[in-house]
C-alpha cells in the first residue's frame, strides 16, 4: 500500500509539473525571470532531453525507454515477490525510483503530445529546472530525475549501513536462545537420570529414613 500510494503521488507531481510549466512557458527555451538571483541562480527553463539523466546519451531515447520498462518490471517484482516489502526504507526508495522511471518513460514514449516545428512528436523527456552556480549551468532536469537520484541514494545508504541489521530478523534471536536453553535442560535431565528408570542403590544397602533435622 505504501509503495502504491507514494509512487502514484510522486508520479503525479512529475507529470503535472511538466504539463503546467510547458503549457505556460512554451517550448523549447521558454524561461521565467530568475527565482533565485545571486551566485546561486534558479529559474524555470523548458527543454527536451533525448538522452538519460543530465543529458547523457543523446539520441538514444528508444534505448532508455526499453531500459525503463525493464527497470519498472524488476521493481514491481522486487516489491511483490522479494524482500523489499518487509523494509519500509526499501519500499520508499523503490517508490521514488519507480515514479521517476515511469515519469520519464511517459515522455520518451511521446505521450506528452509535444511536437517539433514540423509537427513531429518529440520522443524526449521534458526538463525545466535550471540551476546556475556562478557561471556553471547545471544540466536542466525535472522532478522525475530528482526522484531517481533520491531513490538511488537511499539504496546506497541501505547497502552500506542496513544489511547487518536486517539480515537477522528479531524473532530469530529469541528462538535460538530458546532452542539452546531446551537442549541444555535436556542434557541435564539425561545426566541426572540413568538408563532404566530411577536411581539405583548399591547391592545390600539399607534405605535410610529422611532426616528431620533442620
Amino acid at each position: 500500500m505504501l509503495f502504491a500510494v507514494l509512487g502514484l503521488g510522486l508520479l503525479t507531481v512529475d507529470l503535472v509539473s511538466k504539463r503546467v510549466v510547458f503549457e505556460r512557458l512554451g517550448y523549447p527555451n521558454g524561461a521565467t525571470e530568475p527565482i533565485l538571483n545571486g551566485w546561486l541562480k534558479f529559474r524555470l527553463y523548458t527543454s527536451f532531453n533525448e538522452g538519460a539523466l543530465w543529458g547523457i546519451g543523446q539520441g538514444f531515447s528508444w534505448l532508455f525507454a526499453a531500459f525503463s520498462v525493464v527497470a519498472a518490471v524488476a521493481i514491481l517484482g522486487w516489491v511483490a515477490f522479494g524482500s523489499a516489502a518487509r523494509s519500509t526504507w526499501l519500499t520508499v526508495a523503490l517508490a521514488f525510483i519507480f515514479a521517476g522511471t515511469l515519469g520519464n518513460l511517459y515522455d520518451r514514449m511521446g505521450w506528452h503530445g509535444c511536437t517539433d516545428p514540423a509537427g513531429n512528436v518529440r520522443y524526449a523527456v521534458r526538463d525545466f529546472l535550471l540551476f546556475t552556480f556562478g557561471t556553471f549551468h547545471w544540466p536542466v532536469f525535472n522532478f522525475a530525475d530528482v526522484f531517481l537520484v533520491t531513490g538511488a541514494m537511499m539504496l546506497v545508504v541501505h547497502s552500506l549501513y542496513m544489511p547487518a541489521v536486517e539480515a537477522t530478523p528479531h524473532n530469530l534471536v529469541p528462538q535460538a536462545e530458546r532452542s539452546a536453553e531446551g537442549q541444555s535442560h535436556g542434557a541435564s535431565a539425561a545426566e541426572a537420570t540413568p538408563l532404566g528408570g530411577g536411581a539405583r542403590q548399591p547391592a545390600g544397602a539399607v534405605s535410610q529414613p529422611a532426616s528431620s533435622e533442620a
